[in-house]
């Protein structure tokens, strides 16, 4: 995905709450609204570097969204909306191999007590939920950086969905480029992981990608070794 909003970079100074960042621009203190709930604790540090957007419209609390950020000489995005735009793009680019020949591609998809992010039509049917990691050590990523109960919800229906005949897949889009593989945060939320494992043993498809990330341009790469 090319983006075409104005780019700007600053540095990073603090985060006093999940929805806001200050940062340094050339001098001037800016605020951003962060589009991450997540904690991002090993990425948001005093003197990172770090990629805004830059927005005008009157509508918006904050004229600066902050979209990336640099750890170890390479960029993060950080966007949490991005990876349902990466993966409908991606699929229906037929750029992930294990979900091609589907005619049709529907987004926010209600089933059951849950609302998918994608649906795919055809043969069969195949719900897919995306998840956006940013959490990185040592080359290995790692899901969630904090507590998702709503993510273990979304399992428990990917996994009635395969029990009803359906094809169901956890698809985790890495928005970072040099990794060598993913697992579930088992430290952080073992009820989580312990779910992604079930999900595995029940039929649910788990999947790993990892993306090509630059100011200008992000875009999924390729498939990446997974480790539940």
């Amino acid at each position: 995905m090319k983006f075409n909003y104005d780019i700007y970079y600053g540095t990073f100074l603090r985060r006093p709450n999940r929805f806001i960042a200050y940062v340094d621009l050339n001098g001037e203190e800016v605020i951003c609204h962060v589009p991450n709930t997540g904690r991002l604790g090993e990425l948001l540090l005093p003197g990172a570097q770090v990629m805004l957007s830059y927005h005008s419209s009157p509508t918006r609390k904050t004229q600066y969204e902050l979209r990336m950020v640099m750890k170890n000489s390479s960029w993060i995005s950080i966007d949490s909306q991005l990876p349902n735009t990466l993966a409908h793009e991606a699929i229906t680019t037929d750029n992930i191999e294990e979900l091609q020949g589907y005619s049709e591609l529907r987004k926010e998809v209600t089933y059951q007590n849950s609302r998918f992010d994608l649906q795919l039509l055809g043969e069969e049917t195949c719900f897919v939920e995306v998840k956006g990691v940013t959490l990185e050590r040592d080359g290995w990523c790692y899901f969630p950086d904090a507590p998702t109960e709503r993510g273990r919800k979304h399992i428990d229906e990917l996994i009635h969905a395969v029990k009803e005949g359906y094809r169901a897949a956890l698809l985790f889009i890495i928005q970072i480029e040099d990794v060598r593989g993913f697992s579930p945060n088992k430290i952080t939320d073992p009820a989580f992981a312990d779910k992604v494992i079930q999900a595995h043993e029940n039929g649910v498809e788990i999947l790993a990608y990892n993306c090509r990330v630059s100011p200008q341009e992000v875009t999924i790469l390729g498939k990446i070794p997974i480790i539940l």
